[in-house]
Protein backbone atom coordinates (compact mmCIF):
# COMPACT_ATOMS: atom_id res chain seq x y z
CA UNK A 1 0.00 0.00 0.00
CA UNK A 2 1.23 3.50 -0.81
CA UNK A 3 -0.12 6.56 0.95
CA UNK A 4 0.40 10.29 0.63
CA UNK A 5 -1.13 13.14 2.59
CA UNK A 6 -1.78 16.39 0.79
CA UNK A 7 -3.70 18.92 2.89
CA UNK A 8 -6.98 17.29 3.77
CA UNK A 9 -6.93 14.20 1.55
CA UNK A 10 -5.17 10.92 2.27
CA UNK A 11 -5.14 8.56 -0.73
CA UNK A 12 -4.09 4.91 -0.57
CA UNK A 13 -3.58 2.72 -3.65
CA UNK A 14 -3.63 -0.99 -2.86
CA UNK A 15 -4.21 -4.39 -4.40
CA UNK A 16 -7.36 -6.43 -4.29
CA UNK A 17 -9.04 -5.82 -7.67
CA UNK A 18 -11.08 -8.64 -9.21
CA UNK A 19 -9.59 -7.88 -12.68
CA UNK A 20 -6.42 -9.40 -14.13
CA UNK A 21 -2.96 -8.03 -13.33
CA UNK A 22 -2.66 -5.93 -16.50
CA UNK A 23 -5.92 -4.16 -15.80
CA UNK A 24 -4.93 -3.77 -12.17
CA UNK A 25 -1.61 -2.16 -13.09
CA UNK A 26 -3.26 0.17 -15.61
CA UNK A 27 -5.99 1.19 -13.17
CA UNK A 28 -3.47 1.79 -10.39
CA UNK A 29 -1.24 3.83 -12.70
CA UNK A 30 -4.14 6.00 -13.82
CA UNK A 31 -5.28 6.44 -10.20
CA UNK A 32 -1.78 7.45 -9.12
CA UNK A 33 -1.53 10.04 -11.87
CA UNK A 34 -4.94 11.51 -11.03
CA UNK A 35 -5.07 11.36 -7.23
CA UNK A 36 -1.42 11.61 -6.23
CA UNK A 37 0.19 13.56 -9.08
CA UNK A 38 -2.73 15.90 -9.75
CA UNK A 39 -2.80 15.20 -13.51
CA UNK A 40 -5.97 15.97 -15.45
CA UNK A 41 -8.01 13.28 -17.19
CA UNK A 42 -7.00 14.74 -20.55
CA UNK A 43 -3.29 14.52 -19.69
CA UNK A 44 -3.67 10.95 -18.45
CA UNK A 45 -5.58 9.96 -21.59
CA UNK A 46 -2.77 11.32 -23.78
CA UNK A 47 -0.07 9.57 -21.74
CA UNK A 48 -1.70 6.15 -21.84
CA UNK A 49 -3.29 6.51 -25.30
CA UNK A 50 -6.77 6.14 -23.85
CA UNK A 51 -9.98 8.05 -24.34
CA UNK A 52 -11.10 10.43 -21.59
CA UNK A 53 -14.15 8.23 -21.07
CA UNK A 54 -11.92 5.20 -20.53
CA UNK A 55 -9.89 7.15 -17.96
CA UNK A 56 -13.09 8.15 -16.17
CA UNK A 57 -14.27 4.51 -16.09
CA UNK A 58 -10.92 3.35 -14.70
CA UNK A 59 -11.08 5.97 -11.95
CA UNK A 60 -14.64 4.88 -11.11
CA UNK A 61 -13.48 1.24 -11.01
CA UNK A 62 -10.58 2.19 -8.74
CA UNK A 63 -12.97 3.80 -6.25
CA UNK A 64 -15.71 1.17 -6.36
CA UNK A 65 -13.30 -1.79 -6.09
CA UNK A 66 -11.43 -0.34 -3.14
CA UNK A 67 -8.21 0.02 -5.11
CA UNK A 68 -8.31 3.73 -4.16
CA UNK A 69 -9.43 4.86 -0.75
CA UNK A 70 -9.91 8.56 0.02
CA UNK A 71 -10.18 9.68 3.62
CA UNK A 72 -11.19 13.22 4.52
CA UNK A 73 -9.29 14.58 7.49
CA UNK A 74 -8.49 17.97 9.00
CA UNK A 75 -5.09 19.35 9.91
CA UNK A 76 -6.32 20.98 13.12
CA UNK A 77 -8.05 19.79 16.29
CA UNK A 78 -11.54 19.75 14.80
CA UNK A 79 -13.04 16.28 14.39
CA UNK A 80 -14.81 16.83 11.08
CA UNK A 81 -16.61 13.47 10.95
CA UNK A 82 -17.89 13.65 14.52
CA UNK A 83 -18.98 17.27 13.99
CA UNK A 84 -21.08 16.18 11.00
CA UNK A 85 -22.56 13.21 12.87
CA UNK A 86 -23.59 15.30 15.84
CA UNK A 87 -25.02 18.03 13.62
CA UNK A 88 -27.13 15.48 11.77
CA UNK A 89 -28.19 13.60 14.92
CA UNK A 90 -29.45 16.71 16.72
CA UNK A 91 -30.57 18.66 13.64
CA UNK A 92 -28.21 21.55 14.36
CA UNK A 93 -27.44 24.53 12.12
CA UNK A 94 -23.71 24.38 12.84
CA UNK A 95 -21.56 22.08 14.92
CA UNK A 96 -17.86 22.13 15.78
CA UNK A 97 -16.39 19.25 17.79
CA UNK A 98 -12.79 19.52 18.94
CA UNK A 99 -10.65 16.46 19.55
CA UNK A 100 -9.38 17.83 22.84
CA UNK A 101 -8.55 15.87 26.03
CA UNK A 102 -11.10 16.64 28.71
CA UNK A 103 -8.99 15.91 31.80
CA UNK A 104 -8.09 19.59 32.29
CA UNK A 105 -11.27 21.77 32.27
CA UNK A 106 -9.38 25.07 31.98
CA UNK A 107 -7.44 23.88 28.93
CA UNK A 108 -10.58 22.36 27.41
CA UNK A 109 -12.48 25.61 27.92
CA UNK A 110 -9.64 27.52 26.24
CA UNK A 111 -9.67 25.21 23.19
CA UNK A 112 -13.45 25.42 22.84
CA UNK A 113 -13.31 29.19 23.23
CA UNK A 114 -10.81 29.39 20.38
CA UNK A 115 -12.95 27.11 18.18
CA UNK A 116 -16.05 29.19 18.93
CA UNK A 117 -14.15 32.39 18.12
CA UNK A 118 -13.19 30.97 14.71
CA UNK A 119 -16.80 29.91 14.06
CA UNK A 120 -18.15 33.31 15.04
CA UNK A 121 -15.59 35.07 12.84
CA UNK A 122 -16.70 32.92 9.92
CA UNK A 123 -20.46 33.26 10.43
CA UNK A 124 -21.04 36.84 11.57
CA UNK A 125 -21.60 39.43 8.83
CA UNK A 126 -22.16 43.20 9.02
CA UNK A 127 -25.91 42.50 8.78
CA UNK A 128 -25.94 40.62 12.08
CA UNK A 129 -26.63 41.75 15.63
CA UNK A 130 -24.70 39.72 18.21
CA UNK A 131 -26.05 38.86 21.64
CA UNK A 132 -23.87 37.50 24.45
CA UNK A 133 -24.86 35.72 27.64
CA UNK A 134 -22.33 35.20 30.38
CA UNK A 135 -20.65 31.83 30.84
CA UNK A 136 -17.04 30.88 31.42
CA UNK A 137 -16.96 29.31 27.98
CA UNK A 138 -18.30 32.51 26.39
CA UNK A 139 -15.63 34.47 28.26
CA UNK A 140 -12.99 32.13 26.80
CA UNK A 141 -14.42 32.79 23.34
CA UNK A 142 -14.21 36.55 23.89
CA UNK A 143 -10.58 36.22 24.97
CA UNK A 144 -9.67 34.22 21.85
CA UNK A 145 -11.55 36.46 19.41
CA UNK A 146 -9.19 38.42 17.16
CA UNK A 147 -11.46 39.81 14.48
CA UNK A 148 -15.17 40.15 13.79
CA UNK A 149 -17.44 41.98 11.39
CA UNK A 150 -18.56 45.40 12.61
CA UNK A 151 -21.78 44.61 14.46
CA UNK A 152 -23.67 45.80 17.54
CA UNK A 153 -23.04 43.63 20.60
CA UNK A 154 -25.81 43.29 23.17
CA UNK A 155 -25.67 41.98 26.75
CA UNK A 156 -28.39 39.38 27.28
CA UNK A 157 -28.05 38.63 31.00
CA UNK A 158 -27.11 40.44 34.15
CA UNK A 159 -23.82 39.84 35.90
CA UNK A 160 -23.28 36.86 38.16
CA UNK A 161 -20.14 37.20 40.25
CA UNK A 162 -18.89 34.02 41.87
CA UNK A 163 -15.63 32.94 43.57
CA UNK A 164 -12.96 32.14 40.99
CA UNK A 165 -14.70 34.20 38.31
CA UNK A 166 -12.68 37.27 37.38
CA UNK A 167 -14.94 38.80 34.74
CA UNK A 168 -18.65 39.29 34.02
CA UNK A 169 -21.11 39.69 31.18
CA UNK A 170 -20.26 43.40 31.03
CA UNK A 171 -16.55 42.78 30.38
CA UNK A 172 -17.34 40.08 27.83
CA UNK A 173 -19.64 42.41 25.86
CA UNK A 174 -17.09 45.22 26.00
CA UNK A 175 -14.23 42.97 24.86
CA UNK A 176 -16.15 41.57 21.88
CA UNK A 177 -17.46 45.01 20.88
CA UNK A 178 -13.90 46.33 20.99
CA UNK A 179 -12.81 43.65 18.50
CA UNK A 180 -15.86 44.20 16.29
CA UNK A 181 -15.62 47.98 16.39
CA UNK A 182 -19.39 48.27 16.77
CA UNK A 183 -21.57 49.71 19.54
CA UNK A 184 -21.87 47.86 22.86
CA UNK A 185 -25.17 47.75 24.75
CA UNK A 186 -24.44 46.71 28.33
CA UNK A 187 -25.84 47.41 31.78
CA UNK A 188 -24.85 47.14 35.42
CA UNK A 189 -27.28 44.75 37.08
CA UNK A 190 -27.10 41.31 38.68
CA UNK A 191 -28.55 38.25 36.97
CA UNK A 192 -30.85 37.53 39.90
CA UNK A 193 -32.22 39.85 42.59
CA UNK A 194 -33.99 39.14 45.92
CA UNK A 195 -37.57 39.74 44.75
CA UNK A 196 -39.74 40.28 41.69
CA UNK A 197 -40.46 43.93 42.50
CA UNK A 198 -36.75 44.76 42.46
CA UNK A 199 -36.37 42.91 39.16
CA UNK A 200 -39.19 44.93 37.60
CA UNK A 201 -37.66 48.19 38.81
CA UNK A 202 -34.23 47.28 37.44
CA UNK A 203 -35.66 46.34 34.05
CA UNK A 204 -37.04 49.88 33.81
CA UNK A 205 -33.63 51.45 34.41
CA UNK A 206 -32.53 53.35 31.25
CA UNK A 207 -29.41 51.31 30.44
CA UNK A 208 -31.15 47.99 31.12
CA UNK A 209 -34.22 48.98 29.09
CA UNK A 210 -31.92 50.24 26.30
CA UNK A 211 -30.20 46.87 26.01
CA UNK A 212 -33.39 44.83 26.41
CA UNK A 213 -35.17 46.85 23.70
CA UNK A 214 -32.61 45.53 21.22
CA UNK A 215 -32.89 41.83 22.09
CA UNK A 216 -35.53 41.40 19.40
CA UNK A 217 -33.01 42.47 16.77
CA UNK A 218 -30.40 39.85 17.75
CA UNK A 219 -29.65 37.47 14.86
CA UNK A 220 -26.91 35.38 16.50
CA UNK A 221 -26.26 34.74 20.16
CA UNK A 222 -23.59 32.88 22.11
CA UNK A 223 -24.34 31.18 25.41
CA UNK A 224 -23.35 28.38 27.75
CA UNK A 225 -25.49 25.51 28.99
CA UNK A 226 -25.58 24.53 32.64
CA UNK A 227 -26.88 21.31 34.14
CA UNK A 228 -28.99 21.81 37.25
CA UNK A 229 -26.42 20.24 39.57
CA UNK A 230 -23.52 21.35 41.80
CA UNK A 231 -20.59 22.89 39.87
CA UNK A 232 -22.43 22.38 36.57
CA UNK A 233 -24.20 25.76 36.53
CA UNK A 234 -23.02 29.07 37.93
CA UNK A 235 -26.64 30.02 38.58
CA UNK A 236 -27.26 26.77 40.47
CA UNK A 237 -24.25 27.46 42.69
CA UNK A 238 -25.54 30.99 43.35
CA UNK A 239 -28.98 29.89 44.61
CA UNK A 240 -29.96 28.79 48.09
CA UNK A 241 -30.32 25.15 49.06
CA UNK A 242 -34.08 25.58 49.38
CA UNK A 243 -34.32 27.05 45.88
CA UNK A 244 -32.23 24.26 44.39
CA UNK A 245 -34.44 21.65 46.00
CA UNK A 246 -37.65 23.33 44.84
CA UNK A 247 -36.45 23.80 41.28
CA UNK A 248 -35.27 20.20 41.19
CA UNK A 249 -38.73 19.14 42.35
CA UNK A 250 -40.24 21.16 39.50
CA UNK A 251 -38.11 19.16 37.05
CA UNK A 252 -35.46 21.71 36.11
CA UNK A 253 -32.76 19.94 34.07
CA UNK A 254 -30.88 22.77 32.41
CA UNK A 255 -30.18 26.47 32.60
CA UNK A 256 -29.39 28.48 29.48
CA UNK A 257 -28.68 32.18 30.03
CA UNK A 258 -30.84 32.07 33.14
CA UNK A 259 -33.72 30.30 31.36
CA UNK A 260 -34.74 27.16 33.28
CA UNK A 261 -36.07 24.15 31.34
CA UNK A 262 -37.08 20.56 32.07
CA UNK A 263 -35.80 17.46 30.26
CA UNK A 264 -38.10 18.11 27.29
CA UNK A 265 -36.89 21.69 26.95
CA UNK A 266 -40.08 23.21 28.32
CA UNK A 267 -39.46 26.41 30.31
CA UNK A 268 -40.13 26.01 34.04
CA UNK A 269 -41.87 28.95 35.69
CA UNK A 270 -40.72 29.67 39.23
CA UNK A 271 -40.07 32.39 41.77
CA UNK A 272 -36.49 32.57 40.50
CA UNK A 273 -37.72 33.23 36.96
CA UNK A 274 -39.52 36.34 38.17
CA UNK A 275 -36.33 37.58 39.82
CA UNK A 276 -34.06 37.20 36.78
CA UNK A 277 -32.59 40.09 34.80
CA UNK A 278 -32.04 38.71 31.35
CA UNK A 279 -33.39 37.25 28.14
CA UNK A 280 -36.58 35.20 28.33
CA UNK A 281 -37.26 31.78 26.83
CA UNK A 282 -39.52 33.31 24.17
CA UNK A 283 -36.88 35.85 23.19
CA UNK A 284 -34.17 33.21 23.00
CA UNK A 285 -36.29 30.97 20.78
CA UNK A 286 -36.85 33.92 18.46
CA UNK A 287 -33.11 34.40 17.85
CA UNK A 288 -32.33 32.80 14.44
CA UNK A 289 -29.18 31.09 15.76
CA UNK A 290 -28.06 30.51 19.34
CA UNK A 291 -24.57 28.98 19.53
CA UNK A 292 -23.83 27.13 22.77
CA UNK A 293 -20.29 26.40 23.94
CA UNK A 294 -20.48 23.37 26.23
CA UNK A 295 -18.06 20.97 27.88
CA UNK A 296 -18.32 18.13 30.40
CA UNK A 297 -20.21 14.85 30.02
CA UNK A 298 -22.31 15.70 33.08
CA UNK A 299 -24.21 18.10 30.81
CA UNK A 300 -25.52 15.52 28.32
CA UNK A 301 -29.17 15.73 29.40
CA UNK A 302 -28.95 19.50 29.81
CA UNK A 303 -27.68 20.00 26.25
CA UNK A 304 -30.36 17.72 24.82
CA UNK A 305 -33.02 19.63 26.78
CA UNK A 306 -31.74 22.96 25.43
CA UNK A 307 -31.80 21.65 21.85
CA UNK A 308 -35.22 20.02 22.22
CA UNK A 309 -36.63 23.24 23.61
CA UNK A 310 -35.44 25.26 20.63
CA UNK A 311 -33.15 27.36 22.81
CA UNK A 312 -29.91 26.19 21.20
CA UNK A 313 -29.40 25.82 17.45
CA UNK A 314 -25.64 25.21 17.13
CA UNK A 315 -22.95 23.62 19.31
CA UNK A 316 -19.25 23.99 19.98
CA UNK A 317 -18.13 21.07 22.13
CA UNK A 318 -15.53 18.31 22.51
CA UNK A 319 -15.42 14.72 21.29
CA UNK A 320 -16.25 13.00 24.59
CA UNK A 321 -19.41 15.02 25.09
CA UNK A 322 -20.34 14.77 21.40
CA UNK A 323 -20.17 10.97 21.47
CA UNK A 324 -22.21 10.88 24.67
CA UNK A 325 -24.84 13.14 23.11
CA UNK A 326 -25.12 10.89 20.07
CA UNK A 327 -25.51 7.79 22.26
CA UNK A 328 -28.10 9.44 24.50
CA UNK A 329 -30.07 10.82 21.55
CA UNK A 330 -30.09 7.37 19.97
CA UNK A 331 -31.39 5.71 23.10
Amino acid sequence: MSEVEEGRAVVAVRGGSAHGPAHLVLTASVARRYYLDGRSKVEIAEEFALSRFKVARLLDDARSSGLVRIEIGHPGVIDVELSARLMETLGLQHCVVTDTPDDHPASLREHLGAAAAELLTELVTPDDVLGLSWARSVSAMATALQRLATVPVIQLTGALTRPGVDDSSIEVVRDVARVAGGPAYFFYAPMAVPDAATAQALRRQPEVARAFSRIGSVTRAVAGVGAWAPEQSTLYDATSEAERHELGRLGVTAEISGVLVDADGTPVASDLTERMIGITAEQMRAVPEVIAIVYGTAKVKAVLAAVRGGLVDSLVTHSTLAEALIREAGS
